[in-house]
């Protein structure tokens, strides 16, 4: 399967202002022609000095269309021999000589006497484009082309992969399907199915994940920083939080959310009268019962799509229905599809592309809401040139899609049978208690990994299994262990996106305020979700937040009454 990568939309972008329609930016000469001529250019006025911004803008947007479009193509068929070929020499030719090109713009913006007139429009960028120059290393520049190149790696590997369950063969996102079946003999058959799959690619996996921490030491120590958790902090731009913070959310969910969540497992064994919460019981039904499948194929799961945006506000279908008609989504689960899903901004349409792993389950559904709010976030900042200024930080991006779930779920009712809503209801929110101890657990596990560098993987292990201990001390891994010191294999972040995992916890926090405020007055907290969304990162995380409605924090009180709210509305529902 070769896959298509032009994406021409009905609905047109803003014009080009500077970069000639004919343009190639994989073409590294062409590149460098017309990114030479800009930062050559003569700039006497803030005007002028506004105007080249633009045009750099402009430049900026071709140049992250090029390579998005072939990041699309290679995760929708890793096995694609010329997709995987084109996205790995635009990763190996072409990044690399605008890593530097983005160094010299910077040091012309930065060292302009124009600079400080630009007025509170630029304010995020000026602070953006000051870090990013600040961590900028020519030395970094082939090793993070080498550390894609690794990741990349993981990708084909995960993607190639086949489960065999039962003497049939098939992917792993069907078969994890099987641990919401109420036979449990079937769910633990799966369960062992899947620990299997990752055993027999374990030792190409740690080799992976060997030669990924090298490579980001070297990044690490060529930045002058103390360990790549430093350096990581820094490239993220986490202006509004640090490690130590993190530590207090990682207490904050050990303290608030791992008692009522276990009171919630152990309800769910006297339901399903389990002797022990077993890995292979985690996600089955409370109820005991089979979950028909929400949908068949991608047409049924953008039907349901399409009646919860339209419920939750009729905009949002309108917005979804560009996305149908235009040929920017790619949800069904195939063979060769790269792990996950995604929302990808097409930046030179200014357009989102959503894709996904679905198999009918009832959590596609709570992954297409989620991607929709990160799709709609691409939208509502598609008239902003500046590519800084229309991309919130992440911690908000992941608000829009946390928050669209949530708004979804007061409105499975009018999708879904009445049986099937109120289940699914709950398994969204049980996950939500989830979503904290697995955050809390992974972003640990990266803090522990990257500040213990040279650690032998038998210490990895060993930390990752004492951390499920910690968050997750209602699970009974008994005769498991191999499996359980390999099961953070299947976090994708770790490999590809170190470090971005944190997000999701405080997202769910803020997501959790606005849900609250939204079934208490729906059209001030549509209202505040729209505005916040436009904004996109013209203002710094906590104005952002308040600007939804919510506080920006990850401390013991936050943590707490999220939980509370949780329960409390569970209670609700049942």
């Amino acid at each position: 399967m070769t896959v298509d990568i032009t994406y021409e939309p009905d609905v047109a972008p803003p014009p080009r202002r500077f970069v000639p329609d004919a343009f190639d930016a994989a073409d590294p000469a062409s590149l460098e022609s017309l990114a030479g001529e800009l930062i050559g250019r003569p700039v006497g006025n803030a005007a002028a000095f506004e105007a080249w911004i633009l045009d750099w803008s402009d430049l900026a947007r071709s140049f992250r269309a090029a390579r998005q479009r072939r990041r699309i193509a290679m995760t929708r068929n890793t096995l694609d021999a010329a997709a995987r070929d084109a996205h790995l020499a635009f990763e190996k030719e072409v990044v690399p000589r605008w890593r530097r090109l983005e160094d010299a713009f910077r040091r012309h913006y930065l060292a302009s006497p124009f600079r400080r007139g630009l007025g509170l429009r630029y304010a995020m960028l000026d602070r953006h484009l000051a870090a990013a120059q600040a961590l900028f290393r020519e030395a970094n520049v082939q090793l993070l082309s080498d550390e894609e190149e690794i990741a990349l790696r993981y990708a084909r590997l995960v993607g190639r992969r086949t489960v065999t369950c039962r003497g049939k063969g098939m992917r792993e996102q069907e078969c994890a399907a099987l641990l919401e079946d109420p036979d449990r003999a079937l769910r633990k058959d799966a369960y062992l199915a899947l620990a299997a799959a990752r055993a027999a690619d374990a030792e190409e996996t740690e080799a992976i994940f060997d030669a990924l921490l090298a490579a980001r030491h070297g990044i690490a120590t060529n930045a002058g920083c103390a360990d790549y958790r430093e350096y990581r902090f820094r490239d993220l731009q986490r202006f509004d939080y640090g490690p130590d913070d993190c530590a207090r959310f990682h207490e904050a969910v050990e303290r608030h959310v791992v008692p009522p969540l276990t009171a919630r497992m152990e309800r769910r064994k006297r339901s399903l009268r389990l002797d022990a919460l077993r890995p292979w019981d985690r996600v089955a039904r409370g109820d005991g019962r089979t979950s028909p499948p929400a949908f068949s194929d991608e047409k049924g799961l953008v039907g349901l799509g399409r009646d919860l945006f339209r419920a939750v506000d009729p905009g949002f279908d309108a917005e979804f229905d560009i996305l149908v008609r235009n040929g920017l989504l790619d949800l069904m689960a195939r063979p060769g599809k790269a792990p996950g899903g995604y929302n990808a901004e097409v930046h030179d349409i200014r357009l989102p592309f959503i894709f996904a792993n679905s198999v009918g389950r009832y959590a596609d559904v709570k992954t297409l809401l989620h991607e929709g709010g990160h799709a709609f976030h691409t939208i509502a900042t598609r008239e902003e040139p500046v590519p800084e200024l229309a991309h919130a930080p992440m911690e908000f991006c992941e608000v829009a899609s946390m928050t669209m779930e949530l708004m979804g779920l007061e409105h499975f009712g009018e999708a879904l049978p009445a049986d099937e809503a109120r289940a699914a209801a709950v398994q969204l929110l049980e996950q939500r208690l989830w979503l904290f101890v697995w955050v809390a657990t992974v972003d640990a596990f990266q803090h522990w990994i990257y500040t213990h560098p040279g650690h032998a993987r038998a210490e990895r292990h060993a930390t990752w299994k004492a951390l499920r201990r910690r968050f997750e001390p209602f699970v009974d891994w008994t005769g498991m262990e191999e499996a359980q010191a390999i099961d953070w294999h299947q976090q994708l972040h770790l490999f590809r996106y170190p470090f971005y995992y944190i997000e999701y916890g405080i997202a769910a926090l803020g997501s959790l305020q606005i849900w609250q405020r939204f079934r208490r007055d729906r059209g001030a907290a549509i209202g505040g979700y729209r505005a916040a969304l436009a904004l996109g990162g013209s203002r710094p995380l906590p104005e952002l937040f308040a600007t939804a409605g919510a506080r920006f924090a990850m401390d013991g009180p936050a943590v707490a009454e999220a939980a509370q709210g949780i329960i409390e509305r569970l209670r609700e529902i049942e």
